[in-house]
């Protein structure tokens, strides 16, 4: 077995089908064409790329005979369907007819009865019912009869009057045009029938879910009909059928159902290339077979760690999907968002407006380099000063990249203009701080593992206690240039100073001639409050570092602010970076800084916090020593003698809450600034629940 294959992956074989011997004769020679199509579109390609071997057994065309009558015609493409479709099981691969005509649904499983037997289950996805006799039919098309035949019931083209599914486990899903014989016949034989109107009332997810289950207990198989989708999703169908299912929220809902180990096969039909201009609906074809056949969160999770770096312990889940606040895992899982990605998430996830500027961008101008101008960038930097009162902006990726840009601009401020020997520029930091993990921002560090093996560190770095205004004054010395500070420390457990410190801290370095430098990564941009966590104490910092929500949860977008005293002590080469200020970052970090201001995140986090802070303080709970925070970025610190905090999370983890623990002993707690209180409320309904349960478990600890 190939070694990229887990025991639960299978070769995928591609059976493709050229015939429009079934659908309405203007559809034919669309449908005939199908199959050539689709090879051509390589819908497979998403399947290899999730590790699975998958590759074309045959494309098996209808007799152009034109002698043949119809059905003797579709008899015979059929059985020779069914000995592929039968030839590719015996093998062990799982074999996924594709074509134009879902009259070819009689071969594809009859091949899996002749080879697994007959009682199995079919989800029949499809915006008819497809359950037509010879006799019931208005049009005699076989396509709207194979369901009735599958299940035993005739007249019909093929002459098959023994069903080969248990009707029992059969489900038709998605339906919205039937006739009412049709109805009848599944209804007397005791069909699930899921309407478009209950998936709409109960959710794509659920419904589907449902239906799934009641097709498995043993082997079953899928059967898509292009015309299930809705016509603005997959234009390239014989028969359009307004109001139909959303194409990738069914892929996602599918997500890993070819891994199953009892499908038996897979079907997709009634496509028409003829209809497809643009090829949207071969392209929606090769994303339900890439979900279908995408790993399931386990294998994701062992391919990470066998050929990931191990420098990263993420917790048990692997996200799939987020919108909002919300975010959904390989399983279909929904998990509420605590985290929002360290404030890099505050607009919440796939934000449309956001969403809209990255397309609209993308399609335009992505990455040229600062080798030239772009017509992006200008607009960002006008903006950023404009918004946060500075003279000029240096835009780049990361906020490592930032702190880094802060650390030479500082360094090259005291060289150039305050007049300190050369290699002799000190830098201070607090201890407990987070300002990356370079080399030089590790070397500032307090924390032990982000230093340890990684030295020599570069010298002129001092650490001092935090929120100690008077420990800074002690230890700045004439060679002092910088003093780099977070408003809050987020990674040090959301700790927040004493009132009073960012200010006098300001006025010392105003008196000494230090550059007061906030890292607002985290904090800035309406986080805690304020645009800026430094505004609670009107400190206007000689810089600003600002990163993460800036790139509205899509893009890394970073930036360092200062006054040009401070900025012009670049110059052409001094420093750059290829990505940085790139047209596609700057227009998405355009849109969310708009979409900040517009929304007033910063005053709804305020509002929202405090009520946060509240309800998780009026928490009874002997395990929790304090609850800290400004704003939507609070944090719970739990008394270990009961349990940690990574255990804390996994227990949210299960009852689907997201959050992280810093250092074991905090649960930090920062959802998008976009929640409203309701969700809020239930999020911390949730944690109040869990961390009830958890001590309830540990009386001896109590």
């Amino acid at each position: 077995m190939d070694s990229r294959i887990s025991s639960k992956q299978r070769v995928v074989r591609l059976i493709g089908v050229a015939s429009g011997l079934g659908v309405p004769e203007r559809a034919k020679a669309g449908s005939s064409r199908a199959a050539a199509a689709l090879e051509i579109a390589d819908v497979g390609a998403g399947i290899r790329k999730n590790r699975v071997e998958c590759a074309w057994d045959a494309v098996i065309a209808a007799s152009a005979d034109p002698q043949l009558p119809r059905d003797v015609a579709l008899r015979r493409l059929c059985q020779r369907i069914d000995e592929r479709v039968a030839a590719c099981i015996a093998t062990g691969a799982l074999p996924v007819v594709v074509g134009g005509d879902h009259a070819m649904a009689m071969g594809t499983w009859h091949g899996v009865a002749r080879a697994n037997g007959k009682g199995f289950g079919l989800l029949w996805i499809d915006a008819h019912l497809d359950a037509h006799t010879s006799i019931t039919s208005p049009s005699g098309n076989p396509h709207g009869m194979p369901l009735a035949a599958l299940l035993g019931c005739g007249p019909n083209p093929w002459e098959s009057h023994v069903g080969v599914l248990d009707a029992r486990r059969v489900c038709v899903f998605g339906v919205r045009s039937y006739e009412k014989s049709e109805l009848l016949l599944l209804q007397s034989l005791g069909i699930k029938i899921v309407s478009m109107e209950e998936i709409a009332q109960r959710g794509l997810q659920e419904t589907l879910t449902e239906a799934l289950a009641h097709v498995g207990g043993g082997r079953f198989g899928v059967s898509i009909d292009l015309d299930a989708f809705d016509p603005l999703d997959a234009p390239g169908v014989n028969i359009q059928c307004p109001g139909g299912l959303d194409g990738a929220a069914l892929a996602d809902a599918l997500r890993s159902a070819a891994r199953h180990p009892q499908l038996a096969a897979l079907e997709i039909a009634e496509y028409n290339p003829d209809r497809d201009i643009d090829g949207k609906t071969a392209r929606l074809v090769a994303t339900v077979l890439e979900s279908l056949s995408s790993p399931t969160g386990a294998e994701y999770m062992a391919i990470e760690q066998q050929h990931g770096a191990h420098n990263y312990a993420p917790l048990p889940v692997v996200l799939a999907r987020g919108e909002g606040v919300y975010v959904w895992d390989t399983a279909g899982n929904r998990y509420l968002d605590m985290m929002s990605a360290y404030s890099a998430a505050s607009l919440g996830h796939c934000h449309p407006q956001l969403m809209a500027a990255l397309d609209r961008q993308a399609r335009r101008l992505a990455v040229t380099s600062r080798a030239y101008f772009n017509d992006r960038l200008p607009l960002l930097l006008a903006r950023l000063c404009e918004l946060f009162g500075y003279q000029a902006a240096l835009p780049v990726n990361t906020g490592l990249e930032a702190v880094e840009t802060a650390l030479k601009a500082a360094r090259k401020w005291g060289y150039r203009r305050k007049g300190v020997a050369a290699e002799r520029a000190e830098i201070i930091a607090c201890k407990g701080n987070f300002h990356g993990r370079s080399i030089a921002i590790v070397g500032m560090s307090s924390e032990a593992q982000y230093r340890d093996g990684f030295g020599p560190f570069p010298p002129g770095f001092k650490l001092i206690p935090y929120g100690d205004a008077a420990a800074l004054e002690a230890a700045i010395t004439p060679d002092t240039v910088a003093f780099l500070v977070e408003p809050v420390q987020g990674e040090g457990g959301i700790i927040v100073p004493p009132d009073g410190y960012l200010r006098r801290c300001a006025e010392i370095c105003r008196r000494h001639d230090v550059l007061l430098i906030c890292d607002e990564v985290q904090t800035g941009l309406g986080r805690t409050g304020k645009l800026l966590a430094s505004w609670h104490e009107n400190v206007r910092p000689d810089a600003v570092i600002l990163g993460k929500a800036l790139g509205g949860g899509l893009l890394p977008v970073s930036a360092f602010l200062a006054d040009r005293e401070v900025m012009d002590v670049f110059t052409p080469g001094d420093h750059g970076s290829t990505f940085g200020g790139n047209a596609l970052g700057a227009a998405v970090a355009l849109e969310a800084l708009d979409l900040i201001v517009s929304l007033d995140l910063p005053a709804r986090a305020a509002l929202l916090g405090e009520h946060l802070l509240q309800r998780l303080r009026r928490i009874d709970n002997p395990a929790i020593r304090a609850v800290r925070g400004r704003g939507l970025f609070a944090g719970i610190e739990l008394d270990p003698n009961f349990f940690d905090a990574h255990d804390a999370c996994l227990r949210l983890l299960d009852a689907g809450v997201l959050s992280k623990d810093t250092h074991g002993t905090v649960v930090r707690i920062a959802p998008p600034l976009i929640i409203e209180q309701a969700q809020l409320d239930d999020g911390i309904d949730r944690i109040g629940d869990t961390l009830q349960r958890m001590v309830a478990e540990f009386p001896r600890a109590a």
